[in-house]
């Protein structure tokens, strides 16, 4: 699987989470019977990831979102901008800017133009903020 193709593998898992209340297990098996998603550990790594962590996530998303709180976050846009989150502080092999590209690309496929700017807008918030701290931290 390409990394893109295992972020979308793992975005719709982690939305139907948002849909559902059925342990991560369950959702692998359901990607696998009824989406026939193909779910490796790179997969769940990045969902167990999101779930161990969505508390802090959604955190640093209210941060961000000037406009709208968490629960007014279209569960779409929501479960995109946790995945960003979670790989821009936790996966040491992806860019943030590469996180927020893939991000606003799979907004771009699954929702509308107007939820694209949204997400595009508070990762964007996020990197420079990132950014700035790295740099003190130099």
């Amino acid at each position: 699987m390409t990394r893109r193709e295992i972020r979308e593998c793992a975005f719709i898992i982690i939305f139907e989470k948002s849909l559902r209340d059925d342990s991560a297990e369950e959702l692998y098996e359901l990607a696998d019977e009824v989406e026939g998603l193909e779910v490796n550990d790179k997969v769940k790594e990045i969902v167990e990831g999101v779930i161990a962590h969505e508390e802090e996530i959604d955190g640093i998303i209210s941060k961000y979102s000037t406009k709208r709180a968490i629960p007014r976050i279209p569960k779409v846009s929501l479960s995109i901008l946790r995945i960003a989150v979670f790989e821009s502080l936790y996966d040491d092999m992806t860019p943030v800017n590469a996180a927020i590209s893939e991000a606003v690309q799979l907004s771009q496929a699954y929702s509308y133009k107007e939820d694209t700017s949204f997400v595009n807008g508070v990762l964007s918030s996020f990197a420079k903020n990132i950014s700035g701290e790295e740099n003190v931290l130099a």
